[in-house]
């Protein structure tokens, strides 16, 4: 992260995404301004920057009111924004002179001449400018003139900022630290420079570092006893805080804070640290005689040490699950509910907004706080707003999941403890039956996918529009040779270096593209039919719509070509085209003339896209030579012609094939 304090001397930083704000304590509420703000970045391969003051500007446009109290210093501000990955911070000096500013310099000579933002993130109560001029709709005003986007953080999140800052200020001066660091998303923190002190600590056993703080304008919590951890020289030792008026003794200080570090005995006279607390132990007292004293802090040691002992950080989810959303609100109100009952292991659920203008985003922020929302700007498809959106999910494994499935309780438990134990499986999916006839398959991936000699994709359970009935037949663990998109789990690391989705794909068959990628380099994909799923089918886009019969005849064709071996392929496409001519005459016979162009369609652009994809063929290639687990592996391919079994042969189940 680059940190710049002079104006005059910015990088070019245009073509960025810019927040403005004090950003207090960087707390949960900002943290949600942020995400936003990274996640617009990631989408637009352009980096971001937050704008910040020092010092507050409420201390120059009042400097009278001694009220002020802040949760952060700046410092501790500039080390937060690292940690949530931002890339660009700018400090403005704000001064008497700035304030006085009118609100079209701001946009004109600030905004745009220092930062020419490619989008503007900001609160809808956002005012800047001479008196406070300046707002949402002086901003939305100049979008066209200057060439940016606004985007408005709504006003729900907004007034949770406010609410967020006042609860932990409360918190903090009454001593509930577990709300304070809960409202935060990170342990309250002191810093500043080790100085000097009586070393009574030292005399009694307990020595301690003096803490001069760095801004004191910097809100002191309760006085007492504090579990903490301290950071030095970006080492966290475990220790325990004492804030108070020392009553035993008395102290020339209006308040003395002083850490003691437990097995440390560094000198650190002059050094910065920080002090990260995270559990209020005790109230401050007076003893009679320091001997007491000391007899207390033994306890109190005691106590700390206990609370360590039972102390886990936030457990980081082994899985992420992955909803795409566009325009499904009625999707959503159905199916999240069941999400909760996902799993007994730690998850985290995510909502991808490809988009929306409907009501998504703001029915599931309202219903559903749990879930992260990370919104795109425009509608990419299953495969780009996938990619986007879980560009910086950090969990072992991701379920990527339609917004149209309804989950059994714990369905990924059976998933994840498989691949936990079975290390040559990359991916693997649940059985997938119908939401409206719970004894039927459904259409989307069944018991498992499977694909025959020229690419045409089928499952245990559907054959074509043949869907058999779920009677246990297939409940069979199995490896297969694709995952239905609809519900499957990949590890996360795998997904990352096998490329994700391919963007070009928009919608339909990438998963069976990336699952063939990852067979080929020796990677095997399950069934595991323990695991169940309903899926309503046709929630995004109807199976027969002609736009589905040209992307999955398109990307099929895309598939093919950029994953089967050049030997395999000399004879695989040729038959595979003219089987796509024989689908065209049966769609004239059925009198879907519109499915007839759709084909054609297919077939045009998939020739014209042929040098992007050698360009890919070769890139798939390099993916398999780096990360290459074992031979290619054929599991799930039927050597024969699906077509002519179905077609001619009159094999209408999966059963029959054999």
């Amino acid at each position: 992260m680059r940190v710049f304090r002079d104006l005059s001397a910015l990088p070019d930083l245009s073509e960025c995404v810019l927040t403005i704000g004090s950003f207090d304590g960087v707390h949960s509420g900002h943290q949600k301004i942020i995400d936003r703000v990274k996640h617009i970045s990631d989408e637009f391969e352009c980096e971001n920057v937050v704008v910040t003051f020092h010092p507050h500007p409420r201390s120059i446009v009042y400097p009278k009111d001694k009220s002020l109290q802040l949760l952060s210093s700046l410092k501790e501000k500039i080390s937060l924004f690292e940690n949530y990955g931002i890339d660009n911070v700018v400090i403005v000096p704000f001064t008497i002179e700035f304030s006085q500013i009118s609100a079209y310099e701001y946009v004109d000579k600030f905004l745009i001449q220092k930062f020419n933002p490619k989008f503007i993130v900001i609160g809808y109560d956002h005012r800047f400018g001479l008196n406070r001029q300046g707002d949402i709709n002086l901003l939305k005003q100049l979008e066209s003139r200057y060439n940016y986007e606004l985007i408005e953080i709504p006003k729900l999140e907004i007034d949770e900022i406010t609410i967020s800052s006042t609860k932990i200020r409360q918190a903090l001066v009454k001593g509930e630290l577990e709300t304070a660091n809960t409202l935060l998303s990170h342990p309250y923190e002191i810093s500043g420079v080790v100085i000097r002190g009586r070393k009574l600590g030292t005399e009694i056993g307990f020595p301690t570092a003096n803490l001069d703080v760095e801004d004191n304008k910097k809100l002191i919590p309760r006085d007492g006893i504090y579990a903490c951890y301290t950071i030095v020289n970006n080492r966290k030792y475990r220790s325990m805080l004492y804030i108070g008026d020392v009553p035993t003794i008395g102290t020339d200080n209006p308040k003395s804070i002083e850490v003691n570090i437990f097995d440390f005995t560094d000198d650190i006279y002059g050094q910065r640290i920080s002090v990260q607390l995270l559990q209020y132990l005790r109230e401050d007292e007076k003893f009679d005689g320091i001997e007491l004293l000391r007899e207390q802090l033994i306890i109190d040691r005691q106590n700390s040490l206990a609370f360590f002992d039972e102390f886990h950080p936030e457990i980081q989810p082994l899985v992420t699950i992955a909803i795409l959303n566009y325009n499904t609100k009625h999707l959503l109100e159905t199916f999240l509910p069941s999400i909760s009952y996902s799993g007994s292991m730690p998850f985290r659920t995510i909502v991808i907004d490809n988009g929306s203008t409907d009501e998504s985003v703001d029915f599931t922020n309202k219903w559903f706080p749990e879930i992260d929302t990370i919104e795109l700007t425009r509608n990419y498809g299953f495969a780009k707003g996938n990619n986007l959106g879980t560009h910086d999910v950090s969990s072992k494994y991701i379920a990527f999941l339609n917004s149209d499935v309804h989950v059994i309780e714990n369905w990924l438990d059976p998933i994840v403890e498989f691949l936990e134990e079975n290390q040559e499986y990359g991916v693997a999916m649940p059985k997938v039956v119908s939401f409206e006839n719970e004894k039927f398959f459904e259409y989307a991936g069944a018991s498992g996918g499977y694909t025959d000699i020229f690419g045409y994709p089928f499952c245990r359970g559907r054959i074509f529009d043949s869907i058999e009935e779920d009677k246990g037949q297939y409940d069979s663990i199995e490896s297969v040779s694709w995952a239905s998109g609809a519900a499957f789990v990949i590890r996360r690391d795998l997904y990352e270096k096998s490329g994700g989705f391919d963007e070009d794909f928009f919608a339909h068959h990438e998963e069976i593209d990336l699952c063939w990628r990852l067979r080929n380099a020796g990677y095997k994909i399950a069934v595991i039919p323990s695991s169940k799923i309903l899926h309503l089918g046709g929630g995004t886009l109807d199976y027969e719509d002609t736009r589905k019969v040209h992307l999955n005849f398109r990307n099929n064709l895309f598939s093919i070509f950029k994953n089967e071996h050049w030997f395999r392929l000399i004879f695989v496409l040729p038959g595979r085209l003219l089987l796509d001519g024989v689908a065209g005459l049966k769609f004239l016979l059925e009198g879907k003339f519109t499915s007839i162009l759709a084909v054609l369609k297919a077939h045009l652009l998939f020739y014209i896209s042929i040098p992007r994809l050698i360009v890919k063929r070769f890139k798939n290639r390099k993916f398999v030579k780096t990360w290459k687990r074992g031979p290619v592996i054929r599991d799930g391919i039927m050597n024969s012609s699906i077509v002519f079994k179905y077609f001619i042969a009159g094999k209408k189940t999966f059963r029959d094939l054999k």
